[in-house]
């Protein structure tokens, strides 16, 4: 694969923020954020949970009146918590076994060690963590290859210390994963409109994309078929995610990029909103 460096690139520093996603029982689906997955509740109404490590919000919980059924749209595959060290990973894995959490697999990726759950209402979640750099296989034209082999579930267990109380403080979103209408557009938006560049390509099925030198900020796969509808206000998932830039310098940066190239809003704060192609909208934060 040729990695094709795009002409307009975010800052390096940029990274996800948080996810937020648009809940049935939101009860429920708090209790197994912050008691199975591992973050805490930081704020709660009737209508919206915000949870997080520390003060940082990593997801947000918000409750929609008569959800349609859940049917083939684009939108969430998963959310990726992204945990500090192989230590942190191994006490996860050892809660999670306790708990019996729903486990549904557990990778090694070579530039990470990940493990997959599904929600109680059905979204992807991955808890992983890096490997260091140097072990990742970054090609000459900058391409970072991924694998998926069987996770050393020993391993990484023995790594941890066996003590839980929730994901630890400089947990964050590492990546989010969509289920995308068509690749190619959206390459040519993340690319061409958001400023990201392509990682790695998943033959004709997924594409990576990531700012900096990271191996992927985005997925994005078609594994659901091509052209599939977008979601609406009432289908459950992702309602949208975001992404922080380092500084207003970045987004005065970014918002005269898009200006007389796409639709976008700014918001009373200053934030950048704007929706790609598959229906998909985003945030951009400083």
């Amino acid at each position: 694969m040729t990695v094709i460096i795009p002409t307009f690139q975010l800052s390096a520093a940029t990274h996800i923020g948080n996810v937020a996603l648009k809940v049935a029982n939101l009860k429920k689906m708090t209790r197994f954020y912050q008691e199975v997955i591992g973050l805490q509740v930081i704020d709660q109404s009737a209508v919206k949970s915000t949870l997080g490590v520390g003060e940082t919000v990593l997801l947000e919980l918000h409750k929609v009146q008569n959800p349609l059924p859940v049917t083939p749209k684009t939108g969430l595959y998963h959310v990726a918590f992204l945990l500090p060290s192989r230590k942190d990973l191994g006490n996860a894995l050892f809660h999670y076994l306790n708990v019996k959490a729903p486990l549904i697999g557990a990778s090694d990726h070579g530039y990470s060690e990940a493990l997959y759950l599904n929600d109680p209402e059905g979204n992807g979640i991955e808890v992983y963590h890096d490997k260091p750099q140097n072990e990742w296989d970054i090609r000459e034209d900058g391409e970072i290859v991924g694998v998926t082999l069987e996770m050393d579930a020993e391993g990484v267990l023995a790594a941890g210390d066996r003590t839980w109380t929730g994901f630890p403080i400089g947990s964050s979103v590492g990546h989010v994963h969509l289920k995308v209408a068509d690749l190619p557009q959206t390459e040519k938006f993340f690319t061409e409109v958001l400023g990201l560049s392509l990682k790695n390509n998943f033959g004709n099925q997924a594409k990576f994309f990531a700012t900096g030198e990271y191996h992927h900020h985005i997925g994005s796969n078609i594994w659901l078929g091509k052209n599939i509808p977008a979601m609406t206000d009432k289908d459950l998932g992702l309602d949208y995610f975001s992404f922080s830039v380092p500084n207003q310098a970045e987004l005065d940066r970014l918002e005269n990029h898009w200006k007389n190239q796409i639709e976008y809003t700014k918001d009373e704060t200053g934030s950048l909103w704007v929706v790609d192609p598959n229906g998909i909208t985003m945030k951009f934060e400083r």
